[in-house]
């Protein structure tokens, strides 16, 4: 009889003991289970971008069946995101062409992205454009509008020319670099190849 009593009082104690573990251990796999949701929720949530990447990319622009230009860059990474773009991140250089397939004019920058749903290019950091008429602008930004065959900023500006040195604010060009329009100019001069004449 004490035996049973003996194990009865021991039930008692242990009992309480068994459902304080159960409930905390029941509680911690509760905790457990909402964080790794939360978790999955957060995993979900995030967008996976899909990039597509390309080296030593060599690309032709054709307009009415004819070549107007011709890319070249070491790297190419194309963003399958809402916004559908396409960046150069490690230089690019264009050649332009006129209806005789020759090279009038030229464009490098050290950074590119190509805006696919408005045809246009931004280009960034060290932009040239060269003509064949010897005129050569330098920018630190510009956009190239494919549609239109031109380059526009806002930003500052520089060309030489055999014969000045232009500065300004703001361009509009067309791609061959024939004409160009700038906004607003300062600090501009002529060049005078043979000063010798001041002398007479």
């Amino acid at each position: 009889m004490s035996g049973l009593k003996n194990v009865d009082m021991i039930n008692r104690i242990v009992q309480p003991f068994t459902i304080a573990a159960a409930y905390f251990f029941g509680c911690f796999f509760i905790f457990s289970c909402k964080e790794n949701d939360m978790q999955k929720v957060r995993d979900l949530n995030k967008k996976t971008v899909g990039v597509e990447v390309g080296k030593q990319i060599e690309s032709f622009l054709s307009q009415e069946g004819k070549v107007k230009a011709k890319l070249m860059a070491p790297v190419m990474m194309r963003y399958q995101t809402d916004t559908p773009r396409v960046e150069f991140p490690q230089t690019l250089k264009v050649d332009f062409y006129n209806d005789s397939t020759k090279i009038e004019s030229k464009l490098f920058a050290k950074f590119g992205r190509y805006l696919e749903n408005e045809n246009k290019v931004f280009l960034r950091d060290s932009v040239v454009v060269f003509s064949v008429a010897g005129d050569t602008l330098f920018c630190k930004e510009l956009y190239w509008d494919q549609m239109k065959s031109t380059f526009y900023t806002n930003k500052n500006v520089i060309i030489h020319t055999p014969t000045q040195k232009i500065y300004g604010k703001g361009l509009v060009a067309d791609q061959s670099f024939k004409w160009y329009t700038i906004d607003h100019l300062y600090n501009s001069y002529l060049i005078i190849a043979d000063s010798s004449f001041m002398a007479q």
